[in-house]
């Protein structure tokens, strides 16, 4: 992607269980942002192709680019074999609707290997100028690791779990 492109790029990271009563009010948190991104010029909206909220930000970036001719709704993956181990069919079958909606699809790795996850977001937040996350806080695993490189890249940072869970103890996700 080209320096300028970065501009205009944005990517969503998140942690993977979100709890049910969250939901509702995260979804419209996502729609928006996404809403508020695209009217700043944003373009090129980047989601990683995990369970949880990277799911949930996909899934409202596909319905966002129909609205928009001009929005690219990027996938950035891990490795082409991501979903091997995964068990739950509606998770597969949501994963597979999802890739056939993106515009572009990249893969950090080919197969599965030792750091490729942290390779896919490394590659989300270098290709983005803003990063929409769901963090609560916690200072382990990986919405930890990417929201700590996107600052460190000088990245714009916008925390949704701060609006949708206010006073919430920054270790209220429980991590897997």
């Amino acid at each position: 992607m080209e320096k300028n492109e970065r501009d205009v790029t944005c990517f969503f990271t998140g942690h993977r269980q979100i709890p049910d009563e969250v939901m509702t009010p995260l979804l419209s948190e996502v729609d928006k942002a996404i809403e508020d991104l695209y009217a700043e010029g944003f373009r090129n909206f980047i989601c990683g192709g995990a369970v949880g909220f990277d799911t949930v930000a996909a899934c409202r970036v596909a319905v966002a680019a129909k609205k928009y001719d001009d929005m690219r709704f990027i996938l950035v993956l891990p490795c082409r074999d991501q979903t091997s181990r995964w068990r739950r069919t509606s998770d597969l079958s949501l994963y597979q609707r999802i890739k056939g909606l993106a515009d572009i699809v990249f893969y950090a790795r080919d197969m599965y290997e030792d750091g490729c996850m942290l390779e896919r977001n490394r590659m989300m937040a270098d290709m983005s100028s803003a990063c929409v996350a769901f963090y609560s806080g916690v200072q382990i695993g990986g919405t930890a690791y990417t929201v700590r490189y996107a600052k460190k890249e000088g990245l714009r940072i916008e925390n949704l779990y701060e609006r949708v869970c206010p006073g919430g103890s920054p270790n209220q996700i429980t991590m897997i």
